[in-house]
């Protein structure tokens, strides 16, 4: 894999965050700022695909409580490719099992001269407690239904590739709004970008108490689906519920699933995203899936330059107690 040099220098001054824990607290200019330059990573290495050695020397560690494919390989392929060195960390066979704490655990994994830690965990807010307990940087991929901000950036990155400026735009969030962290990240982003967003899904997983927070909320995709720009099909997070929600797969899949007659009733330029793994046959058929309105391997691509991004970014500030 060849090595190129790319025109992005240094760490522009306007970023001043040394960690990353969601998209709630980020301003309009520091997303951009974040997008902007996963743009100008992805063109700058041929689609993520060339290495640049922007982090030669800087270590990150993957601590995964919880299970991922995409996430952590996006990071840890992110990561080499601006030259840093990577750990990945397992929990099933770590001091864990014997009793240690995570802030214990995340120390030890420190001390070895780690720089970042990208931590996925079940419990909402334990990226946050990583941030007060270390002196490196954390970044959160993941906490329970709380926050996924990488997932929410790369999808308004897709979105914007495809669209420009969001303003204007209506996205619909469709699916599994209660138990998702994808959907509370591309809220907050959607929102401060100037896009309109609505939550569609059954009344036992969409609560109209999002209203609050200047969503439009639905039970019925039929009906929404003529105004929508974009569709982002939730995956229902079956792992993280304790009852089912509603009747029958077959059911769901009658009424919130994307396919190809639904899909004639959409804007002729409608956008289909889905955030992986996809439940193909329940949140959207195979057909609607692979098809020509589908950006959901875009949205893979994108990941690893808003990884790339967000790790130079945080990575390029000295230590300092904000977050």
């Amino acid at each position: 894999m060849s090595v190129v040099t790319p025109e992005i220098e240094m760490v522009p001054a306007s970023w001043t965050r040394r960690h990353l824990l969601g998209l709630e607290d980020l301003t309009a200019g520091e997303l951009n700022l974040i997008l902007d330059t996963a743009t100008a990573f992805k063109r700058e290495t041929a689609g993520c695909t060339q290495k640049i050695a922007k982090l030669a020397g800087v270590t990150m560690a993957n601590l995964f409580f919880e299970n991922s494919t995409r996430t952590r390989t996006s990071f840890s392929l992110a990561a080499r490719r601006l030259g840093a060195d990577t750990v990945d960390f397992a929990s099933s066979s770590s001091s864990m099992s014997k009793g240690e704490t995570v802030v214990d655990t995340a120390r030890n994994i420190e001390a070895m001269g780690v720089n970042v830690m990208v931590v996925r965990h079940r419990t909402p807010g334990t990226p946050h407690l990583l941030a007060k307990s270390l002196d490196c940087s954390v970044i959160n991929a993941g906490d329970g239904p709380h926050e996924h901000p990488t997932q929410g950036l790369l999808d308004i990155m897709t979105i914007r590739e495809s669209r420009g400026d969001l303003r204007g735009l209506t996205v619909a969030l469709v699916g599994d709004i209660a138990f998702s962290r994808t959907a509370r990240s591309n809220i907050w982003g959607l929102k401060k970008l100037g896009a309109n967003v609505i939550l569609c899904g059954p009344s036992t997983l969409v609560s109209k108490q999002w209203e609050q927070f200047g969503v439009e909320v639905s039970y019925h995709l039929d009906e929404i689906l003529p105004r929508c720009d974009v569709l982002n099909l939730l995956r229902i997070q079956f792992e993280r519920q304790t009852t089912r929600p509603f009747p029958s797969v077959r059911e769901y899949a009658s009424l919130y699933a994307m396919n190809a007659e639904r899909l004639k009733r959409a804007k002729n330029d409608v956008l289909i995203l889905a955030p992986g793994p996809i439940n193909r046959g329940v949140e959207v058929t195979p057909d609607v899936a692979d098809g020509p309105h589908s950006v959901i391997l875009d949205q893979v691509t994108n990941g690893l330059a808003v990884r790339m991004a967000v790790l130079w970014l945080i990575s390029g500030k000295p230590m300092r107690d904000d977050g």
